[in-house]
């Protein structure tokens, strides 16, 4: 284990064992706020270090079966419990890494997922559609529930954007690396001679805070409109103002909802994302100012971002970050994502570890 992350886990026993002892004192009992905000504390690390002394009398074991490796005798039986030692100190350590690394809070909440066509026309706005409905069949794996939220639709029946909320535990976490430029190449149907065409969509993810996390809105900042619907409706269409427009002044950020019937229930939803909106372009400076994050993993769901290609003729697909490539796009598309969404999790992970310890503990 590294000096560094064997120190910090030092740090933490003693740590661990000074909350222990102020546990017991009669003035931190007699304090109930202290107290709570300590007894999180020592319950959060006290995992720690369980697995930090299992690993510490796994140290002994391993040091004291090396001296019966000397011994002819022994050696035979010394080494096969030296492999079963090591592989419960790799799992060990495993296990400790995980629980040191940050939590990020926006990982256990539901999201928001815009897809926008970029570039390509109606191809892109067709591949759009198909990004939906691999996230849609994606959420279905996890029982997370996908409510469209709002929807402008190509002539050619796809998507020039959607914006639904997918709600569920974990949904933000997992898909959280999704942000970013997403590249198709394929023959559009409408191609007679054949020729391979390049698209792109964005995709950008943004978590569903809980109200006494969201971010404040002043509706003096606010440019409210109301217009009529476009699209499937029937006669609902052309006769009611329900469609809403709203501008935050500050930002700039324009946000449409025309889905409902009721302009009371459009006004709600449209709020909602514009909330969603500015909370996620604050964690995109927090996230640039974090030493932790050394790459950009994270995409912002600008085009200048190159997450994936989507290549069709040869049923490949592409990660960008991480040099990833694998040969199963039409599984990918049915919903099967976590080929490519553990491997990004784990190099994720990976780096901030690797800053952890690289820091000053």
């Amino acid at each position: 284990m590294n000096n560094s992350i064997l120190n910090k886990l030092k740090s933490l026993r003693n740590r661990y064992q000074e909350i222990e002892v102020m546990l017991t004192q009669k003035n931190i009992i007699s304090n109930r706020e202290h107290l709570k905000n300590l007894s999180k504390e020592y319950l959060k690390i006290s995992e720690i270090i369980k697995y930090f002394i299992q690993w510490e009398q796994l140290e002994i074991d391993i040091k004291n079966i090396h001296v019966l490796l000397n011994d002819t005798e022994m050696q035979n039986i010394a080494e096969e419990e030296l492999y079963v030692l090591n592989k419960k100190k790799k799992i060990l350590e495993e296990q400790i890494n995980k629980l040191l690394l940050p939590e990020d809070p926006n990982d256990k909440h539901s999201c928001f997922i815009e897809i926008r066509s970029a570039t390509g026309g109606d191809e892109s706005s067709l591949f759009a559609s198909e990004l939906f409905r691999m996230y849609s069949r994606y959420a279905e794996n996890f029982s997370w529930e996908v409510e469209v939220m709002n929807a402008s639709e190509s002539e050619k029946g796809g998507f020039k954007e959607i914006i639904a909320k997918i709600t569920g535990k974990g949904a933000c976490g997992r898909l959280k690396f999704e942000s970013g430029g997403h590249r198709v190449q394929r023959v559009p149907e409408t191609e007679s001679q054949g020729r391979i065409h390049t698209s792109t969509c964005t995709v950008a993810i943004m978590p569903v805070t809980p109200k006494t996390e969201k971010e404040e809105i002043h509706f003096s900042d606010l440019k409210i409109d109301t217009f009529r619907s476009s699209g499937a409706g029937g006669q609902h269409v052309n006769t009611t103002d329900s469609a809403i427009r709203i501008t935050h002044i500050p930002t700039g950020n324009v946000v449409e909802c025309q889905d409902e019937r009721s302009q009371h229930k459009n006004k709600a939803k449209a709020l909602s994302i514009l909330s969603a909106r500015i909370y996620a372009a604050k964690l995109e400076k927090d996230h640039q100012k974090n030493s932790f994050i050394r790459r950009t993993l994270l995409g912002t769901g600008a085009r200048s971002d190159r997450n994936r290609t989507y290549n069709f003729p040869q049923n490949r697909i592409t990660d960008h970050r991480i040099n990833l490539t694998i040969y199963k796009l039409d599984e990918v598309l049915q919903g099967k994502l976590d080929f490519l969404i553990e491997p990004i999790i784990q190099e994720y992970q990976a780096d901030m570890l690797s800053s952890l310890s690289e820091s000053e503990l």
